[in-house]
C-alpha cells in the first residue's frame, strides 16, 4: 500500500483504466483481422504543462507516422493522459481530455476532419433533461461552441476545440448509439445571415458577488486589485458586469473547489475583497446563457424577456465581449 494520494499518485492511478481499455479494444481489432497497436499518450509524445505544450505535435506526427510507414495499423491512443514537462509523470487531462487527445492528434497530422463521437446526436439547442424536444444544431463555429462548453454544454470543453482552431480542422460531433445521424459540424466560420439563436445553456447554483466602492469613481488600478485576488486564490471568475462604482461576477463552486471546503473559500474571497470594498453575496443563482447571432440581438432578448415576464422572472444581464 501507498499510504498516500497526491495528485501525481492520483493521476498515476487513473491512467491504469484508460491503458487497460485501449489494450483490450486493440486485441479486439487484432482478433476480428483489423491491424491495431495500442499507444499510450505519455508514451506517444504529449507534453504537458497544465496544456498541451508545442512540442506535442511533432513528437505525435513522428511516432505514427513512423509506425504508418513501417508497418501500417490502426493506432489505438489513449485519452486525457500526458507526461508532465519536467516531472515526466503521468498526468491527466481532466474533463474534455480525451476530446483534446483527438483534435491534438487531428492537428499533429494535418488531417480533413476530426470526430468527436457522444451519447448525443452532435451539439443540441438546449440540455434535453429541461427540454426533451431539443435538436441538433448543424452547423457551429469555434467562438460559438467555445462559449457554449464555457457556459456548461457538456457535450463539449473549450480548450479541445483549441487544437482543430489551429490547424483549421473541422471537428463533427458524432453519436455513437446513432452513426447515421448526421451530427454537429464546428468550423471557423458558417453563414450566420439567418441564424438568430443557436443555443441556450443554462448553469445553476452560481455564486454572485456584488464589489461596491466609491474608489473606483475616476480612479485606476481598483480592478486589478480586485482581480489579483482572485489570481492569488486560483479562483476562476465567469461573467464579469462593472458600472461606475460596482462590480458584479460570478463564481461557479462545482468547478473550483471541492464540496467539503466551498463555503470555507468563499469566505476566504469575501474576506479579502472586504479590505477594498463593500461585497454582497447573492447564491444559488443561475445563469441563462444566449449563444446566436449579436448583430440580431434584439431579437434574440425581445423574445427573451417576454418569456421571463410572463413567468415572473427577474433578470440581470451581461452582454459580453463575444461575437456570438
Amino acid at each position: 500500500m501507498m499510504k498516500e494520494l497526491t495528485l501525481r499518485t492520483r493521476d498515476y492511478l487513473v491512467s491504469f483504466g484508460e491503458c487497460m481499455s485501449t489494450r483490450i479494444f486493440a486485441a479486439y481489432l487484432n482478433k476480428l483481422g483489423k491491424k491495431a497497436r495500442q499507444y499510450d499518450a505519455f508514451d506517444l509524445g504529449f507534453i504537458t504543462n497544465a496544456e498541451i505544450l508545442e512540442e506535442t505535435y511533432p513528437a505525435v506526427a513522428k511516432s505514427l507516422h513512423g509506425d504508418w510507414i513501417d508497418d501500417p495499423a490502426i493506432p489505438i491512443v489513449t485519452g486525457f493522459l500526458g507526461k508532465g514537462w519536467k516531472s515526466c509523470a503521468v498526468t491527466t487531462l481532466g474533463r474534455g481530455g480525451s476530446d483534446l487527445t483527438a483534435t491534438a492528434i487531428g492537428k499533429a497530422l494535418g488531417l480533413r476532419e476530426i470526430q468527436v463521437w457522444k451519447d448525443v446526436d452532435g451539439v443540441l439547442t438546449c440540455d434535453p433533461n429541461i427540454y426533451a424536444n431539443a435538436v441538433p444544431v448543424t452547423y457551429l463555429t469555434f467562438d460559438e461552441a467555445a462559449e457554449l462548453a464555457y457556459f456548461g454544454a457538456q457535450v463539449l470543453h473549450p480548450q479541445s476545440m483549441q487544437p482543430a482552431r489551429e490547424g483549421g480542422i473541422p471537428v463533427r460531433v458524432k453519436n455513437s448509439y446513432n452513426r447515421h445521424a448526421p451530427g454537429t459540424l464546428i468550423t471557423k466560420t458558417r453563414d450566420m445571415s439567418k441564424s438568430i439563436l443557436t443555443s441556450i445553456v443554462l448553469k445553476s447554483n452560481i455564486t454572485m458577488l456584488d464589489i461596491v466602492s466609491t474608489r473606483m469613481l475616476g480612479q485606476y488600478g481598483f480592478l486589478a486589485k480586485v482581480f489579483s485576488i482572485f489570481e492569488d486564490l486560483g479562483i476562476s471568475v465567469d461573467s464579469v458586469a462593472t458600472s461606475e462604482v460596482s462590480i458584479s461576477l460570478t463564481l461557479d463552486p462545482s468547478k473550483l473547489w471541492s464540496r467539503e471546503s466551498i463555503q470555507q473559500e468563499l469566505d476566504h474571497v469575501v474576506e479579502e475583497l472586504e479590505k477594498i470594498a463593500v461585497v454582497h453575496i447573492l447564491q444559488h443563482k443561475s445563469i441563462i446563457c444566449l449563444i446566436g447571432n449579436v448583430q440580431r440581438s434584439y431579437l434574440i432578448l425581445e423574445k427573451a424577456f417576454n418569456v421571463l415576464r410572463r413567468n415572473g422572472v427577474n433578470v440581470q444581464i451581461s452582454q459580453g465581449a463575444s461575437k456570438v
